[in-house]
């Protein structure tokens, strides 16, 4: 995971050293809004207006933050609306690649780019930070309106249902208090909790990160043994927030990650509610499972440093799942 430095190239993994063997996650630099008629968003500046065919998005099928946009993507039956590119799995000293030789990288559809930091360059010669998936390219005014995935999933829920005639909403007014809760500490304990425990380098940063991150899936598992969902009877942002991060756990998390005090299936309620979440209509055809196994092991080499990619538990996610009807 390099980073860029006023427009140039580094070749550096995140410095644990000055914060205690705690890993740090940086904060993303483009966050403009796409809205039904271009006024402006939360942040950033105006003039991204919804429109069939001009944005496009980047992504990793590694990555769950990726993964999120994807999955609202299709959710929202923007498939038709929005393209992708998809980057190569193996993420080593130049970063993300558009390398195609592994089924499902697609390589840059949109410039023929060979990185992924290019896309950066291009929407500004003198950008500094890390290169990270997902990105929301603008075709028309040839720049990228956002890199953070949790407002990415925002405006793919609602900017574009005036074209769709997609009206899902799984950020509803009457749970916004209740869903940002949950959010906030799946993200901290979860979503994030995962990379504290496996990007640790040192004990005390490690224990910090992996008792939480097990009492927040017991939460979760409570939560779910009381109704169908995180926040309720409905499927919400929460939940596909969850999924990306859950659908990886046991793959990679538990052994890469050294978070393996339990798996998902040892959870009787969060393991029928993960194949649920996974059947439902165009959500299986966003998981690369090959991506992230590959991703994550071949990658980390401060982690696995002979790039060992090990034989992984099959994992039988079209299962009945035993929660009803969806």
């Amino acid at each position: 995971m390099g980073y860029l430095q006023d427009g140039t190239w580094n070749d550096g993994w995140y410095d644990t050293k000055s914060s205690g063997g705690r890993f740090e996650r940086t904060t993303a630099g483009f966050r403009n809004w796409i809205t039904p008629d271009g006024a402006a968003g939360p942040s950033g500046v105006g003039g991204f207006e919804a429109e069939a065919g001009r944005y496009h998005l980047y992504v990793s099928h590694a990555c769950p933050w990726a993964h999120r946009t994807l999955v609202f993507r299709a959710l929202k039956g923007l498939n038709g609306l929005i393209s992708v590119s998809a980057v190569h799995p193996d993420m080593l000293s130049d970063g993300w690649t558009f390398s195609r030789d592994f089924e499902g990288a697609t390589g840059d559809d949109l410039f023929g780019f060979d990185y992924l930091r290019e896309v950066y360059t291009k929407a500004d010669p003198e950008v500094s930070g890390r290169v990270t998936v997902p990105i929301l390219w603008d075709k028309k005014r040839n720049t990228i309106v956002s890199n953070e995935s949790a407002e990415i999933i925002r405006m793919f829920n609602s900017a574009f249902d005036h074209i769709t005639g997609n009206t899902l909403d799984f950020y509803p007014d009457a749970l916004r208090p209740r869903i940002d809760e949950i959010n906030a500490r799946v993200y901290s304990t979860i979503n994030n909790g995962v990379y504290l425990a496996g990007f640790a380098t040192s004990q005390s940063a490690y224990n910090e990160a992996i008792a939480p991150l097990f009492e927040s899936l017991d939460w979760i598992d409570g939560l779910l043994g009381q109704s169908r969902y995180v926040a309720g009877d409905h499927i919400t942002e929460a939940d596909w927030r969850l999924f990306t991060t859950l659908i990886r756990f046991d793959k990679v998390y538990h052994g890469h990650f050294k978070c393996n005090l339990k798996r998902i299936v040892d959870y009787p309620n969060i393991w029928g509610y993960l194949r649920e979440l996974y059947q439902v209509e165009g959500v299986k055809e966003t998981v690369h499972i090959e991506h992230f196994v590959r991703h994550y092991h071949y990658s980390h080499d401060t982690i696995n440093p002979n790039r060992i990619v090990p034989i992984t538990p099959h994992i039988d996610f079209d299962a009945p799942h035993g929660r009803g009807n969806i």
